[in-house]
């Protein structure tokens, strides 16, 4: 036999609606305890994000770069600026300016010239960087220690890689 809702006495009604505050707690220290435990993780993921997003951000500037100096049948220049806010990669034809990046305000961006006597990038027409210089950038985040370093290097003949590698 069934027994409806409504032919219950009223005390045995109120019983039974709504959840105990013991109830709510317990709910409430279970879903504390899951967000403590994701949280790390998320952070780390956002701070793997900035990171790729400025690895590609300078990867695309090379690559422009690099299009722009056979395109136009002229030098191209990279002018990589780290004392700005914030940090910016400019493409310049003869001093002026064609292109301007701004990279990720909590990426930490180190650049590594070789030979160490090249001051700046230079793509040239024939599709090879002035002075046979090759340059490898590498990427952090300043937020994190956990995150995973981005390379972008750039060889003598134009070619631009990006690679999981470098320390921060």
């Amino acid at each position: 036999m069934r027994v409806s809702k409504n032919s219950l006495s009223p005390t045995i009604q109120m019983r039974s609606s709504g959840f105990t505050l013991i109830e709510l707690m317990v709910t409430i220290a279970v879903l504390a305890i899951i967000v403590s435990i994701a949280a790390p993780n998320i952070s780390t993921q956002l701070a793997n994000q900035r990171v790729k997003a400025t690895a590609n951000t300078l990867a695309n500037a090379l690559k422009e770069a690099k299009v722009e100096s056979i395109l136009r049948r002229q030098n191209v220049t990279v002018v990589y600026t780290s004392t700005s806010t914030p940090q910016t990669i400019k493409l310049q034809v003869g001093g002026d300016d064609i292109s301007t990046y701004n990279l990720n305000a909590r990426s930490t961006v180190t650049q590594t010239i070789t030979p160490s006597t090249v001051s700046s990038i230079v793509f040239q027409p024939n599709k090879k960087i002035a002075n046979n210089a090759t340059v490898i950038y590498t990427i952090c985040d300043s937020g994190s220690t956990n995150e995973t370093p981005k390379q972008v290097s750039l060889t003598s003949i134009a070619n631009i890689n990006t690679t999981n590698a470098g320390s921060c």
